[in-house]
């Protein structure tokens, strides 16, 4: 089972496409006991060389974090994936986990106001 701030492969959805590709994703939140069918929320991770978006947050590669290049946590690209297609990779350290919590409240303020 994996926990908030695991960094994880999963099959990451495609908003312009219907294919779907692996890749690194941050785990922010789990699936509720007996919730069916078991889904996580995840945040799209990409490479630090792609073009930034707000809120992003850089992570550097680092032991135990299963990262091999420097990346970004998109905060602003969230989906949800079966529990059941969930590897974990590594985990993200505390100074990124506070970015990202800053992150996600100003995407969400946002989103409702």
């Amino acid at each position: 089972m994996t926990a908030v701030w695991d960094i994880v492969r999963v099959p990451f959805p495609h908003a312009d496409r219907p294919a779907r590709s692996f890749r690194p994703a941050l785990v922010v939140a789990t699936p509720e006991a007996g919730a069916a069918p078991p889904v996580v929320w995840v945040l799209m991770i990409t490479a630090a060389d792609n073009p930034p978006w707000p809120a992003d947050v850089l992570v550097a590669p680092k032991p135990g974090n299963g990262l091999p290049i420097p990346s970004r946590v998109r905060v602003a690209k969230i989906a949800t994936v079966n529990a059941t297609q969930v590897e974990r990779i590594g985990r993200l350290g505390a100074a990124e986990r506070t970015k990202v919590a800053a992150g996600l409240r100003s995407v969400m303020a946002e989103i409702v106001g």
